[in-house]
């Protein structure tokens, strides 16, 4: 299920991909170590779900992509969300980016 999931959200802006991986590899890591290598070898997402898992690493790319998304969701709920509901929009996606943006590279 993971696995189709980031399947779909490599073609899905609003779904990640690397997350439902890395949680892939970890139940294939305990049931089918096949799995789990086709994971961390995959050509396009094995080195984000590898650098995770052994320096719990975000490449510079892929935090720049994840915190434009975040100034974009900021912007648009800023656009059409007021009161306390923006509020509720902005703090999550706030706490998210300082997340993203303190984790290694």
């Amino acid at each position: 299920m993971s696995v189709a999931l980031g399947s779909i959200g490599a073609f899905v802006p609003v779904l990640p991909t690397v997350p439902f991986l890395l949680l892939a590899a970890f139940c294939f890591a305990r049931s089918n170590p096949e799995w789990e290598a086709r994971v961390l070898n995959h050509p396009r997402w094995g080195s984000a779900v590898r650098d995770w898992r052994e320096r719990r690493a975000i490449s510079r790319n892929a935090k720049r992509a994840a915190l434009a998304t975040l100034a974009l969701s900021a912007f648009v709920a800023w656009l059409t969300v007021s009161g306390p509901w923006l509020a509720a929009a902005l703090v999550p996606i706030t706490l998210a980016g300082i997340w993203i943006a303190t984790r290694a590279e």
